[in-house]
């Protein structure tokens, strides 16, 4: 069993190295060589690799007293050890891997973005197309010593023909002629690369893109509007993010897209939310925030506005479990909620999504609550287009990358994407 064990770390020292172990040795990136022989004590694999291994020696000699029907389901067992957080993404990255879809990177240009996509390849959770400079591209993928082959890489001066510029920009032109776009400009949008990858996704040679590394997040959902468009049943987008917590997952809305909402906005919202959660196999009880509990505040503003989302969602989705207004210590204390409005639809349970009344107040507390931590937040989750489009938070870090590119295949996989 010694011998499996050394086996194993010799194999696993050999493997792909998750950034999470790199920053924990402020390195950027550990490759197998003569600085990096054995793997690092604080990687999260070895509870698997190696109690795999000196499992399946104590089963082929004889020492093991009880037998192990289940690889699978014990490999699972290991890594549930290890928290509810970890247990909610291997779920989503497992969910991904059952139909991996077509994702396009549209900055594969850079370091991190090509380091998530080499650990997205080798667990096969998506089938990942490179938008960028494709010598770049290729020089860091060998400074890096990754193991990126055989995907596609699509530089926009080099490998775009002529008929297939003008065949994207004439449909972009027939979307936006009458917005002031020309066909000239149209043409020339079809060196941007947030503008191409969405027209991939809008032609169905690709499934889902992935965006907003570098760029604003006002910068880089423009052109997804302009060419992928917003669902016609609520024509407006928000953002979700989730947040792991020790108590589970709390799901965050609308923190990225609207300012000041209005009752029918907000309602949208919750509906979106609602449908975005339940993807990750959740059922979700929402509380719609404001200031005020169940119409204590009689005047104008945001609680006048949620209370009349809330009687649209209720008349709407008589079983949505959803309610408000209430204020955010109501909504995460059930048995407080409970023991003062014992009328509301969570009953005494915990709310695990919370709707703001407004852009500022949903945008800060996700950041003060991630600031906080110990938590992780995944997202934003882009709500309400027409097709998978997700915009990554500025800088992101290539675990962060490697998530919301599984929710991008997951809702790839809902809205029905795929090849013929």
């Amino acid at each position: 069993m010694k011998i499996a064990a050394a086996k194993a770390l010799a194999k696993l020292a050999k493997e792909y190295v998750p950034e999470i172990v790199a920053k924990a040795y402020n390195m950027d990136n550990i490759v197998f060589g003569k600085d990096y022989i054995i793997p690092k004590p604080l990687d999260p694999r070895l509870i698997t690799t190696i109690s795999s291994a000196v499992a399946h020696a104590a089963m082929e000699t004889g020492v093991a007293r009880k037998p192990i029907k289940s690889w699978t389901a014990y490999e699972q067992e290991l890594i549930e050890r290890l928290g509810i957080d970890n247990r909610l993404i291997m779920g989503i990255r497992t969910k991904a891997k059952q139909d991996p879809k077509r994702i396009v990177f549209a900055e594969a240009n850079s370091f991190r973005i090509l380091k998530a996509v080499q650990f997205v390849i080798r667990e096969g959770i998506a089938k990942p197309i490179l938008l960028g400079n494709k010598a770049k591209i290729q020089t860091l993928i060998k400074e890096n010593q990754l193991d990126i082959a055989n995907i596609p890489i699509i530089d926009l001066y080099e490998s775009v023909s002529d008929e297939k510029r003008h065949h994207f920009a004439k449909i972009l032109y027939e979307k936006r002629q009458r917005k002031g776009m020309t066909y000239n400009e149209a043409v020339e949008k079809m060196y941007n690369r947030d503008y191409y990858g969405s027209m991939m996704v809008e032609t169905g040679e690709a499934d889902a893109f992935i965006s907003g590394f570098s760029r604003k997040y006002s910068s880089t959902i423009r052109p997804a509007l302009q060419v992928i468009g917003v669902k016609e049943e609520f024509n407006h987008i928000a953002g979700m993010y989730m947040l792991l917590t020790k108590r589970g997952p709390l799901f965050l809305a609308d923190t990225t897209v609207n300012m000041n909402p209005s009752a029918q906005t907000l309602a949208h919202t919750t509906q979106l939310t609602a449908a975005e959660v339940r993807k990750f196999n959740i059922e979700p009880r929402i509380a719609l925030l404001s200031y005020s509990n169940f119409g204590a505040y009689k005047g104008e503003g945001s609680p006048l506005r949620v209370k009349e989302a809330v009687k649209t969602l209720h008349e709407q989705n008589p079983d949505m479990i959803v309610d408000g207004e209430m204020q955010a210590n109501y909504a995460l204390n059930g048995k407080l909620r409970y023991s003062r409005y014992p009328f509301n639809k969570l009953g005494d349970q915990d709310a695990n999504t919370l709707i703001f009344p407004n852009l500022s107040s949903g945008n800060i507390t996700y950041k003060i609550l991630q600031g906080l931590g110990p938590s992780e937040a995944i997202g934003p989750i882009l709500m309400g287009m027409k097709k998978p489009i997700h915009i990554l938070q500025r800088d992101s870090t290539v675990r962060e990358i490697i998530n919301m590119t599984a929710i991008a295949v997951i809702d790839a996989q809902a809205s029905g994407s795929g090849e013929d």
